[in-house]
């Protein structure tokens, strides 16, 4: 990986996991107007707030954490942010939800 590459995870190997009924923790950075729109379910912390907030999380420190937003851009913010303070396993969920919706279930709305 180089430096300035985060570790993602691909929306069909997420829906992989689920299918396979594995245990996923998902962070879920955006807003809660739009977690109302929408959601995988998951931890909601917002990204402006992620910083403040990072001890609500530690439990998960040791543990793959699926940080995903509406397109993976916050959220990539968000796993940068992570891995500087020491949850080392935190990846991207490539395209958010957006790619979800387009690869996995259509009927998630894009917004």
């Amino acid at each position: 990986m180089a430096p300035n590459e985060l570790p993602e995870l691909s929306v069909e190997e997420l829906h992989a996991r689920f299918e396979a009924g594995e245990p996923v923790v998902l962070l879920d950075v955006r807003e809660e107007y739009e977690y109302d729109i929408i959601h995988l379910d998951g931890i909601l912390i917002p990204l402006d707030s992620l910083e403040n907030r990072l001890e609500e999380l530690e439990k998960y420190k040791a543990d793959e954490l699926i940080v995903h937003c509406r397109t993976g851009n916050k959220s990539a913010e968000a796993v940068a942010l992570l891995r500087k303070n020491g949850f080392s396993k935190a990846r991207n969920l490539t395209g958010g939800l957006t790619a979800w919706a387009q690869k996995i279930d259509p009927s998630f709305p894009i917004y």
